[in-house]
């Protein structure tokens, strides 16, 4: 019987539908990571790709060529930490930074009170020899009269020798201690003067225009023209800069100072505002060089005069070489050096326009620095991408960073 039925279920058809067969365990992760592979490769061909772009810089537009370039800072040849000739507490402030003094200017007041009352008791003095001064001179008068008279008794032998010899030492001793009393009057006009410059220190005042770019001190401080100790005495009232001084100094390999001479010209750009190109040309190489850092440093002059340049900002200079009236204007553009790129000796860059990269060949001129000239292929003002991608082509989308 059981062989029997067993045979029986071999011959029954299945008429179940498709979907509740079932289905391999396999298939389905399969098909998701199918699926998720094909989003993938959509999704990063149509993904931009960033890159950090440049300006390229039509070379007849640069001028003269440059023969070496360096960095350095802005410094002032004139700058004071403005102090005081005494020592004594600030009675009043009268400057802010970023003010603009002129030479003369008061900047600020000490208190005077122990200047004034020296002054005064040096003119009390002043006046007291000036009365004993007056006395001494009445005494000599009476003293020439006295001995005039003796001359006139001893002539008609009415007094004795010893009266006329008594009579001459005494005017003698009053035209002495009249002598004395006169310099006394001028040791004491000495030091009234004294006392009144004294005076005069408690003033501070501008030893030069300038602008005014920190303020050490406030009212009821101790100030000193010298160093105290410790921090509770101010040797300023503030720094003051001469604007009119200010120039570039930078430190030259010194393999490369061969090819620095004074009166060259220069031009500056400054960090702070890197498309504004400063005229200015070399004052002086100072003869000695740093041996730690293998330098000679290089005066520049600035020929523009500008707020916007103020002290220790930094600054890149590109020592120019002396222009040629008959030289023909360099052609080309020249873009920084990473951006050309160079496989089996043909150089190329990317340009970038409307959001897609676009593959120019190049033919490569001199070079400048960290700049590369262009013969062909650019004209200037395109923008390049800078150290382009092995996997950026021609046509890909890009976005700038």
């Amino acid at each position: 019987m059981d062989s029997s039925q067993d045979l029986l279920k071999q011959l029954h058809i299945d008429r179940r539908p498709a979907a509740n067969k079932r289905r391999p365990r396999w298939l389905v992760p399969v098909a998701v990571g199918a699926i998720i592979v094909a989003l993938g490769v959509v999704f990063s061909s149509t993904r931009p790709v960033t890159v950090e772009t440049a300006q390229a810089r039509a070379a007849a537009e640069l001028g003269t060529a440059s023969v070496l370039d360096a960095s350095g800072y802005v410094t002032a040849r004139r700058i004071a930490t403005v102090s005081s000739k005494i020592t004594g507490k600030v009675r009043e402030v009268l400057i802010e930074e970023g003010q603009r003094v002129a030479e003369g200017e008061v900047l600020a007041y000490l208190d005077p009170a122990d200047a004034e009352a020296q002054r005064d008791l040096a003119g009390a003095q002043l006046a007291s020899s000036r009365s004993q001064l007056a006395e001494a001179q009445a005494q000599l008068t009476l003293a020439n009269q006295t001995l005039k008279r003796q001359k006139e008794l001893a002539d008609r032998q009415l007094v004795a020798a010893s009266s006329l010899d008594a009579a001459i030492a005494d005017r003698d001793s009053r035209a002495a201690r009249l002598n004395s009393l006169q310099r006394a009057v001028r040791v004491a006009q000495d030091q009234l003067a004294i006392t009144e410059l004294s005076v005069d220190n408690t003033i501070i005042r501008a030893p030069f225009a300038g602008v005014i770019v920190a303020k050490a001190a406030q009212p009821g401080e101790m100030i000193s023209p010298i160093s105290a100790g410790g921090g509770s005495i101010r040797t300023g009232i503030g720094t003051l800069v001469d604007m009119d001084s200010l120039e570039v100094q930078v430190d030259v390999n010194e393999a490369y100072i061969g090819r620095v001479t004074p009166k060259m010209p220069v031009e500056a750009v400054l960090n702070a505002y890197p498309d504004w190109k400063i005229p200015a040309e070399v004052i002086a190489i100072v003869p000695t060089a740093d041996r730690s850092k293998a330098t000679v440093k290089v005066r520049i002059a600035l020929t523009s005069k500008d707020t916007r340049i103020v002290p220790d900002m930094g600054v890149r200079v590109s020592f120019l070489d002396e222009a040629k009236p008959d030289a023909a204007p360099l052609a080309g553009a020249f873009v920084p050096e990473r951006a050309v790129v160079t496989v089996d000796g043909a150089s190329h860059v990317f340009t970038v326009a409307e959001g897609r990269a676009t593959r120019v060949a190049v033919t490569l001129g001199e070079k400048r620095d960290a700049d590369q000239q262009v013969l062909t292929g650019l004209a200037g003002g395109e923008t390049v991408v800078l150290s382009p991608s092995e996997k950026l082509g021609d046509g890909d989308k890009v976005a700038v960073k």
